[in-house]
């Protein structure tokens, strides 16, 4: 048990720490902009005339400003690939956290939805109350223009209404857009609607420049809730003295009866009316900095970007997969990094990202990438490269050579899997399609292992068909007959697993014999895996035990250890009821 919490402590230590963090953060804001509204003297007279609905409004809009500025961070991609592979970030624990960015992309996403509801819903009952509320003795304070005038209009003739509504209409399409079952049925969708976010913020900038909610700024010639007379500012008297000034006569009724109950109640009186004053937007200081960052990134990627591939071979692979190969000037990538392919041929706005499956070396300039045909854009990108002649190779690749269209690439952008090389003990598991980012550490290991801190790598690949391996057949066979030949039968150990058969159990080939031998029908019994994996590694239990999450998890006796996967869901579902782990999609955020 023991063992296990400091597992978890070491795999999620950090990341609860910094939710935690981010979470008080949230709630300091909202506590401490709600009390200032509620109590604040300089809110006295616009908290009378709109109440709750104030407090309300204006915490959460504080929430709002943080999250809207945290929320551009994790997608200065180049930032982050930078820090992952910079000397700076030595900790290997504080670069997992790297890996969260989607995460906290996401949790800044839902908060900003909730935050936004509550922002609203307030503002509704502050245009009521502006309208209900109007008064004649505070014209600059009042945002309504008469008594009873219909709230409708201050939602639609005031720029923050109007641009308040503008942008709830595009954040529910950014959010509705942004669902599980959208972006895999209709990625187009997906994509033109999340760059809605730069209109989304040219909205929020206009939204808070309206200065429709004002404070008063002359709190010492006029203390909030003065009875202003023809005398000297701030003079103190009595009920009794003011009433029987500006009383002739006799007393109003029961006013002998008041006196006695405040004789000594001071009444603050001031000449001087109430100035009131629109703040300045907080808006434009909390985004501002991750804004220019995020703009100044976009643009040094533009620039990056702007010349084109060269495009060296197509291959088309079986089961609708294609591998690209090309080279670029200058062009340098770790294995594990992904990359986004931008075709103006096939969409003048839209580009996807792909995990390299090669990686440039210093012996050659080549770099690939092997994409499956799902969707719109790769049925339209496939049809441009390959003749539609070619489309009908089933089990052998076909190699054409053709003038191709104009292909841009913005990258490389890193990735958890960058991490594999640098553990002793690496297991990899893989899904079909998902095998790419694993593919370009074996291409890898191909070229030279010796710079490595890995020595072991357990490489496991489960896929539905058996023409499905043969996407890396050549390699994984190539890489098993090199280190044999250097004497390192198990520095890889390859498992193959096929989940479906329709009668073909063997990779088709004879020199994939070695292959065929590491062939299992079925998936694997992860239980069993893992132990035997605990088993083969045990070291000194002084060593550091480090099982990362990404997923990356604690093997008991392993030291060193990693465990990455990609690939489909019920891989990581089956390993969590096992092993009680936290597994990672893809980890690429999408703009």
């Amino acid at each position: 048990m023991a063992l296990s919490w400091r597992s978890w402590l070491a795999n999620e230590g950090v990341k609860h720490l910094c939710l935690l963090v981010w979470l008080s953060l949230n709630v300091l804001l909202f506590w401490k902009t709600f009390l200032l509204y509620n109590q604040g003297p300089e809110y006295y007279y616009i908290h009378q005339m709109l109440g709750l609905g104030l407090c309300l409004s204006r915490a959460s809009a504080s929430v709002l400003n943080l999250n809207c500025s945290l929320i551009l961070l994790p997608m200065c991609r180049t930032v982050l690939a930078y820090l992952r592979g910079s000397q700076k970030v030595p900790s290997r624990r504080t670069r997992r956290l790297l890996d969260k960015s989607k995460t906290l992309h996401i949790t800044c996403g839902i908060t900003i939805c909730i935050f936004s509801g509550v922002h609203v819903a307030a503002h509704l009952v502050n245009a009521l109350n502006f309208s209900v509320n109007y008064s004649e003795h505070f014209l600059a304070l009042n945002a309504a223009r008469y008594q009873n005038e219909d709230p409708r209009k201050l939602l639609f003739t005031t720029v923050p209404g109007l641009t308040g509504v503008c942008m709830v209409v595009v954040l529910f399409l950014m959010v509705t857009a942004s669902t599980y079952a959208i972006r895999v049925s209709n990625y187009d969708i997906f994509w033109y609607t999340h760059n809605l976010f730069f209109v989304f913020y040219m909205l929020l900038l206009l939204h808070v420049s309206g200065g429709l909610l004002k404070y008063q700024t002359n709190l010492d010639t006029h203390p909030p809730g003065c009875i202003s007379l023809n005398r000297t500012p701030s003079q103190n008297m009595s009920i009794a003295d003011y009433v029987s000034e500006h009383f002739h006569g006799s007393l109003p009724g029961g006013f002998s009866k008041l006196e006695d109950h405040y004789q000594k109640t001071l009444v603050k009186i001031c000449l001087e009316e109430p100035k009131f004053q629109a703040h300045f937007p907080q808006t434009w200081i909390w985004i501002s900095g991750p804004l220019c960052l995020y703009c100044a990134e976009r643009l040094y990627r533009c620039i990056r970007s702007n010349k084109p591939v060269t495009i060296i071979s197509v291959i088309n692979h079986p089961s609708d997969v294609m591998e690209l190969r090309m080279i670029k000037e200058n062009f340098k990538a770790r294995p594990g990094q992904y990359i986004i392919l931008h075709c103006p041929s096939v969409s003048a706005l839209e580009n996807h990202p792909f995990t390299l499956t090669m990686c440039p070396t210093e012996t050659k300039a080549t770099f690939g990438v092997h994409f499956k045909v799902v969707g719109d854009w790769t049925e339209r990108f496939r049809d441009l490269l390959l003749p539609p002649s070619s489309q009908d190779s089933e089990i052998l690749p076909f190699i054409q050579s053709r003038n191709y269209p104009k292909l841009y690439i913005d990258g490389p952008f890193g990735s958890p899997f960058e991490e594999s090389l640098n553990y002793e003990v690496s297991l990899c598991v893989a899904g079909g399609i998902g095998v790419t980012p694993f593919a370009s550490i074996l291409n890898t290991l191909l070229d030279d292992w010796k710079p490595y801190k890995l020595r072991r790598l357990y490489f496991i690949w489960v896929c539905r068909d058996i023409q499905s391996f043969q996407w890396f057949a050549d390699l994984l066979y190539v890489l098993h007959n090199k280190f044999w030949q250097e004497n390192r039968p198990d520095f890889v150990n390859i498992q193959l697993y096929l989940s479906q058969t329709d009668g073909i159990q063997k990779i088709i080939g004879e020199k994939y014999h070695t292959l065929n031998s590491r062939l299992f029908i079925g998936r694997p019994r992860w239980k069993l895996l893992f132990d035997e994996i605990a088993k083969c590694n045990r070291g000194d239990a002084d060593q550091s035990q480090d099982f990362m999450n990404a997923g990356k998890q604690h093997l008991p006796g392993v030291p060193e250890a990693s465990f990455f996967s990609n690939g489909r869901r019920y891989l990581y579902f089956t390993i969590m009821t096992v092993k009680k782990c936290c597994f990672h999609d893809s980890p690429f955020i999408f703009e």
